[in-house]
Order: structure tokens, then C-alpha cells, then sequence
């Protein structure tokens, strides 16, 4: 399989030079092992290699021994290896000796160093358009962040397309396959999630019908502030009608960690800002799967479906955008938020540098009617108060299809397809 160079390169090869190790998360098949093999000079897996599992355990030393960089990919195995590697990086006082991969979150961590001063962490996800070479990365958000002008340019995906590849999604392993393979492909990811993944991580049997359950609930409410009573509600109702069981409030946080662990639960917290306004600020965050792709396959939905259906279809383009701004935040110092008050105010995404910079995005799928998002944007300036520590920067509209260019009141309008770091 042809290897997609992958915007975290920069990430892993500048921690490389800084830190004696470099962790590397992200949710399974994202493809973290073929990155980190662009910078390995030796590697083992602890979750393929029984032998080298044991060795961990055992005799950790053994499974040390290699060229540096060594890749110990799947370390969360045998979570000892953590201190181990810890202990190794402090004896041999060098840059760059061991690269850890990882695709779900220890349920225990009490007896393991946290790693400060030793590890660097890098976050990985599913490939953005710019990775997968449906975005010309004219505007980067680099430049957003700064207020320099965009240039205008076009967008190169239609909404049939753009639907496709939501469907698809941003898996390395599904470049290429037509839609039909790249969905039973996601299938098979989620039924593996659902049916061993999170009783791993949870360390107690879940029931693979009640996860999935969750699961559908947590699609069908993606790229909102959905509470966890209305998921748990949600699953009720339809397990209700259904004849079944119900999963209580209780039960459906639960499974939400167990997400969280596997790495397939993104939540994009609340942004804080003082207002002009007595409006209070919303505080609950939004949820979104990894990869949009994930609640399509769940909810069992072709392109042709998402395309008759423009309202969801919108809510998963505005996942898509949450999902890609996240990478290119990620290498700009920034942080991705969202903003939502008690009157009713929203804007779907705020991105903010360290240093207190920061510009606001609206989200809308077609390139027409941009006057409405123009005007929440507008209003959204005039209420926040800025101060030393925190300055607007932009007003954005990022849209599925069409052209960038900057309006007449200062708001540029954005397709995804033209967007990078």
C-alpha cells in the first residue's frame, strides 16, 4: 500500500530532537505504525508478538535491546514497558531513543511515571483532506490565525463526492476502495470495537448490543452538545420500542469512557470568554466520533442516503471540519473549541493559539445563503470582550463546496477543500 505523508511527521521528528521518547496516540488504523517506521531504526509489537509480550513482562531489558529510535508499538500491553522505557531514557541521557504507539488509554495508571521530561506526546487521527490530496491548502490556517488576507481560490470536491468521502472517511487502508469495500471495511472496525476492543480497556464484559446502541446515539447526535440523559434517553426510547432492555444514565457514561479509551470519542469542549452580554456560557461540550465516517457505518448510511439527507448530512460535514481543523490546530499551537450561551448564541468552532489569539468558524455545507452565519459572526464580535489575553483575530465561514474569498464586512468564506496547517 502506497504510504500518504502525513502532517505529524513534523511533530514526531521535532519531539524526536527534544525528548528520549516519543509517545504516539491515536485511535486503531489511523496509521501510526507506518509513521512511526519513517523515523524507526528497530521495532516490536506487543500486541501481534506473544513472545515479545511475555519478554515485557518478565525480562523488559530484551524487549529495550534494538537500533534507536525503537518503535514498541501496542506498549499499552504490557503497561510496565512505560516505566521501563522511563528508566532507560534516564540512564542513557540521549534524544530520540524509543518511539511508543498506542491506540487505546490505560484503565489504570496509579504505578506508571508521567513521563514529564522524558516523553513527548503526539496525537494522530484519520487522514484530513489536505493528507488525502482533496485539498489545494491555498488558506492555512496559520495565516487565518495571523489576519493575513486569503487569496481567492476554488474548492475541488462536489457534494456527491464530499459525501463519498465522509462515507469513506480518513482510514490509510481505505485509499482507494471503492465505497462499497470502504464501508464494510468501517463495519468491521466498529463491530470489533463494540465486541472486544471495549471490554478490554474496561476490564469487565460490555455487551456488544448495548454499545452499540450508545454508539448509534452518540451518530445520530454528532457535532452537537448533546447531554449524556438525552444519549441515555435516546438509546431508551429505541430500546423500548424495540422490545429490549433499557441502558440506563448510568450505563450509557460508562460506555462513553470506554469510548474515550479506544480513542473513538472526540469531544470539543466549550470556549471560556468573558461577553458583554448577561448571557451565561454553555459549558456542555461537543461529541463527535474520530472519523465521521464511523457514524455513517453505524447508522449503515451510503452517500446516496446522506445526500437525500442534507440536514444530517451537514451535521457530519461540520464533524469532517471539526476533525480536520483539529490536525491543522494542533500544528499551530491552538486549541478547538465552540462557543454557545444562554440566548442562544453559537458559533460551531473557535480555534485559539497558546498566546490568546484567536479566530471564529462558522459551518454550512452549501455556498449559498451566507448572510445568516455572516451575521452570528458579526454579532459574536460585538459581544465578546477582548482584553490582553485574548484577541479575535477572524471571522470565517467554512463551506463544502465553492470558492474562498473575503465578503464586503470582513468575513472570508472558506471551502474545507482549500484549507491546511
Amino acid at each position: 500500500m502506497k504510504y500518504f505523508k502525513r502532517l505529524a511527521e513534523e511533530q514526531i521528528g521535532l519531539a524526536l530532537k527534544a525528548a528520549g521518547a516519543v509517545y504516539i496516540r491515536g485511535p486503531k488504523a489511523c496509521g501510526k505504525t507506518e509513521t512511526a517506521l519513517k523515523f524507526a531504526k528497530s521495532e516490536i509489537n506487543l500486541q501481534e508478538d506473544g513472545r515479545a509480550r511475555f519478554l515485557a513482562s518478565v525480562e523488559p531489558a530484551e524487549v529495550l535491546l534494538g537500533e534507536a529510535p525503537r518503535l514498541i508499538d501496542e506498549w499499552q500491553e504490557v503497561a510496565t514497558i512505560w516505566n521501563n522505557v522511563k528508566t532507560e531514557v534516564d540512564r542513557r541521557k540521549k534524544k530520540g531513543q524509543f518511539i511508543l504507539a498506542g491506540s487505546s488509554v490505560l484503565a489504570d495508571t496509579a504505578n506508571l511515571h508521567s513521563g514529564a521530561g522524558r516523553f513527548l506526546i503526539i496525537d494522530m487521527n484519520t487522514m484530513t483532506l489536505s493528507e488525502l490530496g482533496l485539498s489545494n491548502e491555498k488558506v492555512r490556517l496559520q495565516k487565518l490565525l495571523e489576519g493575513g488576507e486569503i487569496n481567492a481560490t476554488s474548492g475541488n470536491l462536489t457534494l456527491r463526492k464530499l459525501a463519498k468521502q465522509i462515507v469513506v472517511g480518513g482510514w490509510p487502508e481505505n485509499i482507494g476502495l471503492d465505497e462499497k469495500y470502504a464501508t464494510e471495511m468501517n463495519k468491521s472496525y466498529i463491530d470489533l470495537l463494540t465486541s472486544d476492543d471495549i471490554s478490554r480497556v474496561a476490564s469487565v464484559k460490555r455487551d456488544p448490543a448495548k454499545a452499540i446502541k450508545v454508539l448509534k446515539s452518540l451518530a445520530k447526535n454528532v457535532a452537537t452538545p448533546v447531554e449524556i440523559r438525552t444519549l441515555a434517553e435516546d438509546v431508551d426510547l429505541n430500546l423500548i420500542k424495540e422490545g429490549e432492555l433499557m441502558v440506563s444514565r448510568q450505563t450509557a457514561s460508562s460506555y462513553l469512557d470506554d469510548f474515550r479509551k479506544v480513542m473513538i470519542l472526540r469531544e470539543q469542549p466549550a470556549f471560556n470568554i468573558h461577553i458583554r452580554s448577561s448571557a451565561e456560557l454553555r459549558k456542555t461540550p461537543k461529541r463527535h466520533l474520530v472519523d465521521p465516517s464511523l457514524a455513517a457505518a453505524v447508522l449503515r448510511l451510503s452517500s446516496d442516503v446522506l445526500f437525500k439527507d442534507l440536514n444530517y448530512f451537514g451535521f457530519l460535514f461540520e464533524s469532517l471540519v471539526f476533525h480536520d481543523m483539529s490536525v491543522y490546530a494542533s500544528l499551530n499551537d491552538a486549541s478547538v473549541s465552540h462557543y454557545r450561551d444562554s440566548y442562544g448564541n453559537e458559533v460551531d468552532i473557535i480555534v485559539e493559539k497558546g498566546n490568546g489569539d484567536f479566530a471564529a468558524f462558522e459551518v454550512k455545507l452549501g455556498d449559498k445563503n451566507l448572510d445568516e452565519p455572516a451575521r452570528k459572526l458579526l454579532d459574536f464580535a460585538e459581544n465578546v470582550a477582548m482584553d490582553k489575553h485574548k484577541t479575535l483575530i477572524s471571522l470565517n465561514i467554512v463551506t463544502g463546496i465553492g470558492n474562498a474569498y473575503t465578503r464586503a464586512d470582513g468575513v472570508n468564506v472558506l471551502p474545507l477543500t482549500t484549507l491546511g496547517a
